[in-house]
């Protein structure tokens, strides 16, 4: 353990990632990449976002654990977040599920991801941990959790969002007290508990953790060995804490970053197609919830090098134009007419195709007359010729993927199959 007890918590701290996740819920957005790397955001990958809020934060250290279909994750990760110094004391590790403990054992569990990889944790140097979820777009400010932790002589202490209580069953809950000292906490609870002083809303976990690590080892350990656990912080080992130690909850409206006073908490779990394609066209409102411009709280990511987007056409019905739209560098609109709109890197659209509310993921080509209406469109798309999908919506089902509330997700096997069905 360092011997720097003044040092600032964050320079005390590792932030543990937990990356491994399919997110089966995004359907055949996760086919190829584990939810974490999922893009999001006109030229970022949801991962970014964990990453960053830990660097924005002052903590030059971190894990991140990865499992399912990790060469995308992993990749982007080396491109672009590899600007540690080592000779700084400071690194992004990638642990991948590697069978270390045995030959016929992955990561079975969040709280596993971090057992398998005790002896690493070890050699950081480090007194507390964070553990944090990959795959949830905010912005925060670790130190303050980390100081409250500190200041409460916590065992544990939980991120918590505040919920209505009538939403509150799709979260693990907690019961506290009027110190936000957690009392119980619940798995998707049939009737959530209401929080002192406003029986309407309910804390639920952020799926963030702060532990003194010397104290989480001994934990993780005495776990390895129950053959009776799930190997999960949520499931297993938080609630242990709240029946044997001290396990305290943190309100995210206290470490929020945002970009004014009055703006609101933001926190999404892009988690469906439907959550994913709504917090992405939210960005093209005009004043956004979530700040992408605050340069004092970067998103940071891998840019490509790419020249500007690019606009082309001027013609009465031929005009490339983007309208309340978010387009990436690399893109070239020649002649297209995009509304409402979210294009990343290295898109390109033809002469006389139409955008209306539509997620472009990164090398999408959009052939002419093609029109598009609430659409997600996978990268490395090309969009024959004449397509319109968002106007039948039973038409589109046929070959697409389509929402409950009416949301297409566009992937290259689907446009092959209606190429070879239509």
């Amino acid at each position: 353990m360092t011997d720097r007890p003044n040092a600032r918590l964050s320079s005390r701290t590792v932030a543990f990632v937990l990356a491994g996740g399919r997110g089966s819920r995004l359907k055949q957005l996760t086919d190829t990449r584990a939810k974490p790397a999922v893009y999001f955001g006109g030229k970022s990958r949801i991962v970014d976002f964990a990453l960053s809020n830990a660097l924005n934060s002052g903590i030059r250290k971190m894990a991140i654990a990865t499992q399912y279909k990790a060469h995308s994750l992993i990749r982007h990760c080396q491109r672009g977040w590899s600007f540690f110094r080592a000779e700084r004391n400071e690194f992004l590790d990638i642990l991948p599920a590697s069978q270390r403990v045995s030959e016929d054992k992955w990561y079975v569990g969040t709280a596993d991801a971090v057992t398998q990889n005790i002896d690493i944790v070890d050699s950081y140097n480090i007194d507390y941990i964070l553990v944090l979820a990959g795959d949830h777009i905010y912005k925060m400010d670790y130190e303050v959790m980390l100081a409250e932790h500190v200041a409460t002589n916590a065992d544990v202490t939980v991120g918590c969002l505040t919920v209505p209580r009538s939403e509150a069953s799709a979260f693990g809950v907690m019961a506290v007290d009027d110190d936000l000292r957690i009392t119980s906490f619940l798995e998707k609870p049939a009737d959530p508990p209401g929080m002192p002083g406003d029986d309407n809303r309910t804390l639920a976990s952020m799926g963030i953790y702060v532990f003194k690590w010397s104290y989480l080892r001994e934990l993780l350990m005495a776990d390895e060995s129950d053959l009776d656990s799930r190997h999960d912080f949520g499931g297993d080992i938080i609630p242990w804490i709240v029946r044997h130690g001290h396990a305290q909850a943190h309100r995210f409206s206290d470490s929020c970053v945002r970009h004014s006073v009055e703006a609101p908490v933001y926190w999404r779990d892009v988690g469906t197609v439907d959550a994913f394609w709504k917090a992405n066209i939210d960005l093209t409102d005009f004043t956004p919830e979530l700040d992408l411009w605050d340069r004092n709280w970067p998103i940071w990511t891998y840019s490509e090098s790419v020249p500007p987007a690019k606009f082309v056409h001027d013609e009465a019905d031929r005009r490339g134009v983007a309208i309340s739209s978010l387009v990436a560098g690399g893109c070239i609109v020649s002649g297209t007419e995009i509304r409402n709109s979210l294009l990343f890197t290295q898109v390109h659209t033809n002469s006389f195709a139409q955008l209306d509310r539509s997620v472009l993921l990164p090398y999408v080509r959009v052939g002419r007359h093609a029109n598009l209406t609430r659409c997600v469109v996978d990268a490395g798309v090309v969009i024959p010729e004449g397509l319109v999908v968002g106007r039948d919506r039973e038409a589109d089902a046929r070959f697409f993927e389509v929402s409950d509330t009416g949301v297409t997700l566009i992937t290259q096997p689907m446009v092959d199959a209606w190429s070879a069905g239509r």
